[in-house]
């Protein structure tokens, strides 16, 4: 079974360039072959990636839910959702993505979203690596994909409203019965020392911090590709100093 990192964090810290930074990093340690999932339904971290929007989960799930008989004669329908899935993945240079999109029509999702964990449980069999960008919220990433992770990061400022918001992400993966190896917190554009009492109440272990690098918001801005930024980047320097605790697992 691939290494999972599931992404979490509230909106604004800068979780999706983040998971981004940590498929860049894979990708160019060359550590094994990368699943990206955008769990989150806004769905920009192929955009940060530098990707045009593709077909998503959300689209399959309307037009399989809505129209039943679209599944052909002779296949079952848990096959038809499987096809439907792979042939939604993206496939890059160095990485794939599948995005998850979310369900517009009326009708009712309970068995294709069974149907479809079930197939996203065999499919991250086939990658070494699986980066799950998650919604602020792991509601989303309990009903679609996997419970499981060896990773989970949460992304968080390091204000009190930030660090308060990463403890309740922490308990809400407890109560969800996430199942999880490592909890990490990484505080994301801050440079300094950062008090060991506030992460601790925070209930999860402390990855490290990652500081402000005006050349991401550029390419934000820019609407470039993360790949467009230098190796030598003050953020990526940081990022690949806690590769160790991130990708470097055997």
């Amino acid at each position: 079974m691939g290494w999972i990192i599931a992404m979490a964090g509230k909106g604004g810290t800068g979780k999706t360039t983040v998971a981004s930074l940590i498929i860049r990093g894979i990708k160019e340690a060359k550590a094994g072959s990368i699943l990206a999932i955008d769990a989150d339904p806004n769905s920009n971290l192929g955009e940060v990636l530098g990707l045009k929007p593709g077909r998503n989960i959300g689209t399959i799930l309307d037009e399989i839910s809505l129209n039943p008989g679209i599944v052909p004669s002779g296949m079952t329908k848990e096959r038809f959702i499987e096809y439907q899935v792979q042939s939604a993945i993206q496939e890059e240079d160095g990485f794939d993505i599948l995005s998850m999109g979310k369900p517009e029509g009326p009708g009712c999702y309970c068995y294709v979203n069974n149907v479809l964990r079930s197939v996203m449980a065999g499919l991250i069999k086939d990658y070494d690596y699986i980066i799950i960008d998650n919604e602020a919220g792991l509601e989303h990433l309990s009903r679609r994909t996997s419970r499981y992770a060896d990773i989970l990061i949460v992304v968080s400022d390091a204000s009190k409203i930030g660090l308060r918001s990463a403890q309740r992400i922490n308990q809400l993966a407890l109560q969800l019965k996430f199942e999880v190896k490592k909890r990490f917190i990484l505080i994301n554009r801050f440079k300094g020392n950062i008090k060991k009492t506030a992460i601790g109440e925070t209930g999860l272990d402390y990855l490290g911090c990652l500081p402000p690098d005006p050349l991401i918001e550029k390419l934000s801005l820019n609407g470039e590709s993360i790949f467009s930024l230098k190796n030598k980047a003050a953020i990526l320097t940081a990022l690949n100093t806690l590769g160790e605790k991130i990708w470097k697992h055997s």
